[in-house]
């Protein structure tokens, strides 16, 4: 992004300024709002790479839910039996039960051992579990949405 579409669309945003009255100029502001919004994707992902920590979950005991934990829990009220392996924000895929450690649902298990109960307010109701398993997988082996290149540049 920042060596291939900023230089890019500088170059856009310098043809469409040398056409004249900037004030009117659709070219011009189209391009000036696309370096505005490489320079707040840049900036987000600076301060992403600044903000990381590398944690190997693979080391940590797994006789409490933590960071990098599966958790195979059951719902109290019809015996339903869901798994979930708390994340990192950018690791999270709900639908494939990869749950970020910010969740409520992450929270809520956060600490808790095999056989704790634990309730979650949803918006209309609220759930109980009971904690049945926890163990750790791969989380590599767990996603379903693999992102590449295309998934972080300009679009």
């Amino acid at each position: 992004m920042l060596e291939v579409h900023k230089p890019t669309v500088a170059h856009e945003k310098k043809i469409a300024a040398d056409q004249g009255d900037r004030s009117e100029n659709a070219e011009y502001h189209a391009a000036k709002e696309k370096l505005r919004f490489i320079d707040k994707r840049l900036f987000y992902l600076n301060s992403m790479i600044e903000k990381a920590q590398i944690i190997d979950p693979s080391l940590e005991p797994h006789n409490k839910v933590r960071f990098g934990s599966s958790i195979r829990v059951t719902e109290l009220f019809n015996g339903e039996e869901e798994l979930y392996t708390i994340c990192g924000v950018l690791e999270a895929e709900p639908e494939n039960g990869l749950i970020s450690i910010h969740s409520p649902l992450a929270r809520a298990m956060l600490g808790r051992q095999e056989g704790d109960e634990f309730k979650i307010k949803l918006p209309n109701t609220t759930k109980e579990y009971e904690i049945e398993e926890i163990f750790y997988k791969n989380i590599f082996s767990l996603k379903k949405n693999i992102r590449d290149e295309k998934d972080f540049l300009f679009h």
